[in-house]
């Protein structure tokens, strides 16, 4: 109990797994499925039902303040691992992911303001691939916006990659 209180204190001591980009290094979707079902398994142990990860941007710099989380620089190297981690954690009945930073996050530092400008095929294939195979061979049940503007707009505010491509192309319900 805490001296100053009669709140008990409670601690959840949880596996320590290895960062994305590590599992990503094994090349292997079964080691990611199986992490998820690991992280499954707890989620069921300590009743979370929604895990906030994975983490699937690109890695664009060494010093990004997020870059443990996230996978790769690939595109299909991360979505892939992004995927497998999602059915890993999914094949635990009601329990889920909630893949992000939803799209384009570069950069931690001033994130709110930052402005990711890019074109089309740019974004398509680099910034969005790694989601769209996340999103279609995983199937996750949330997504989680960034914080950017993505060529002027707020990525919360995106029509353009929330409802055109996320709900329309890809079939994100």
């Amino acid at each position: 109990k805490n001296k100053n209180s009669d709140q008990v204190k409670y601690y959840q001591y949880c596996s320590a797994i290895p960062i994305g980009t590590a599992i990503a290094q094994s090349w292997n979707n079964k080691v990611a499925e199986i992490y998820g079902d690991i992280i499954g398994q707890e989620m069921e142990i300590f009743g979370i039902d929604i895990w906030l990860a994975p983490a699937l941007n690109i890695q664009r710099s060494p010093l990004d303040g997020r870059d443990f989380e996230y996978y790769s620089e690939d595109p299909l190297v991360s979505g892939l691992n992004a995927a497998y981690i999602t059915k890993g954690v999914q094949k635990h009945l009601g329990k889920t992911t909630t893949i992000k930073h939803f799209a384009a996050n570069n950069q931690e530092t001033n994130r709110m303001f930052a402005n990711s400008m890019i074109n089309e095929r740019a974004l398509r294939e680099i910034y969005l691939h790694n989601f769209e195979i996340a999103v279609k061979l995983g199937k996750p049940h949330a997504v989680m916006s960034s914080y950017n503007l993505i060529n002027g707009v707020h990525a919360a505010n995106n029509k353009d990659t929330l409802t055109k491509i996320l709900r329309n192309e890809w079939g994100f319900n």
